[in-house]
């Protein structure tokens, strides 16, 4: 591996801290084409930036990201904030004729997510969306299943995801929680990814029904300095207006004849970060959850008689999709190895001029989706893509 790729990285944060740990290990399990380098990290705190680069080997700092993008030895932008802030960084990145590695969701609506395509394509950059639970070995090889036809023609799809982090009505109104920083709540935020995976599992979608709802319409404002933190602090006893939903379900019919289920919600008491999807077809059936990841559960028709259950796929062999690449047999792996594995898809498509999945078209297609489910909550009725 004697080519380099200068990486700049925008945000260090959740996410932040969540890509370096990936452009730092997917050369060391993977045999990539060129060897990640971690050049620039950007923030808007100098202090806690320097911590940041310091601590994760990022080998320059830059509180403007202008500079970070049109900076002659990056190579790729890592756009690792929230989707208010995709829109101008992933033009700029453009542009320059910088790859863009993006955060989901892709941008704040159809429009910004149109043009940042067009903008990429114009310019010849590749372009990848962080969707990365398609990165999981389970999910990748439930992909190959129904490629294969091991469940035939697919009737259901049911998914749902949730979270439980605002429950309490003292929890202050972080950025999460206001529709000019984050256009939605978990339509957009929880409902991406599901829409990602449905997509990619099942097909594109042709109708939408959608319901969403509040439960706590006012909050404790946050303070500012610290509300990238899901845990930031209050200013007190000001409150403001909550202008997200609260939770969405949409109903939906894919171009292939399946219908399907979305439920997205921060208010499901105990689940921390649960998603999971059901999957039935005509010789059989998947079923997959985020909680016990290196699993998946399939049942199939073709069973002899008598015999017929849901059995336990343990993916972590070398057959599983990027599973070889770790440990051996049965020694699990975790959320963060999906963007190990992103990393690596990343880089080899650079080099050898190859198409990445998900890119800005999936992104924009997922944003018509969940535009459409917001459509449907407020006029309550059905649209069609």
């Amino acid at each position: 591996m004697t080519k380099q790729l200068n990486v700049g990285i925008v945000g260090y944060k959740f996410m932040g801290r969540a890509h370096s740990n990936a452009w730092l290990k997917a050369p060391l399990f993977f045999d990539l084409p060129a060897r990640p380098v971690l050049k620039m990290a950007c923030g808007r705190q100098e202090t806690s930036l320097k911590e940041f680069a310091n601590k994760w080997g990022w080998e320059k700092t830059e509180t403007d990201w202008k500079k970070l993008v049109s900076s002659p030895d990056i190579d790729i932008v890592n756009v690792a904030l929230p989707q208010a802030l995709h829109y101008e960084i992933a033009l700029a990145a453009a542009r320059e004729g910088k790859h863009i590695f993006c955060e989901k969701p892709l941008a704040m609506n159809r429009k910004q997510a149109e043009e940042m395509l067009r903008v990429c394509e114009d310019n010849k950059v590749k372009h990848y969306l962080n969707h990365n639970y398609r990165r999981t070995p389970a999910i990748a090889f439930a992909k190959k299943m129904i490629e294969d036809g091991k469940i035939g023609r697919i009737f259901h799809w049911r998914c749902a995801y949730q979270q439980d982090w605002i429950v309490d009505p003292d929890f202050p109104l972080t950025w999460q929680l206001r529709k000019e920083t984050a256009q939605a709540g978990p339509q957009w935020d929880l409902n991406s990814h599901a829409v990602d995976l449905a997509h990619y599992l099942v097909g594109d979608i042709s109708t939408v029904s959608c319901l969403t709802t509040n439960f706590i319409k006012e909050r404790p404002l946050a303070d500012e300095s610290t509300s990238g933190n899901l845990s930031a602090a209050t200013l007190g006893d000001q409150k403001g207006k909550v202008t997200v939903e609260d939770a969405a379900l949409m109903m939906v019919q894919f171009k292939n004849g399946a219908i399907g289920s979305f439920e997205a919600t921060r208010f499901a008491t105990g689940r921390k970060n649960g998603l999971r999807f059901e999957i039935y077809g005509s010789k059989g059936s998947l079923l997959f959850d985020l909680e016990r990841m290196n699993e998946l559960q399939y049942y199939s028709l073709d069973d002899e008689e008598g015999t017929q259950g849901f059995r336990t796929i343990q993916t972590t062999e070398a057959i599983h999709p990027y599973a070889g690449n770790w440990w051996p047999a049965g020694h699990i792996i975790g959320y963060e190895h999906s963007f190990v594995h992103a990393v690596a898809d990343f880089v080899t498509a650079i080099v050898e001029d190859k198409t990445i999945k998900p890119d800005f078209n999936d992104g924009l297609r997922i944003i018509e989706v969940l535009e459409a489910g917001i459509q449907s909550a407020e006029t309550k009725q059905q649209v069609v893509l």
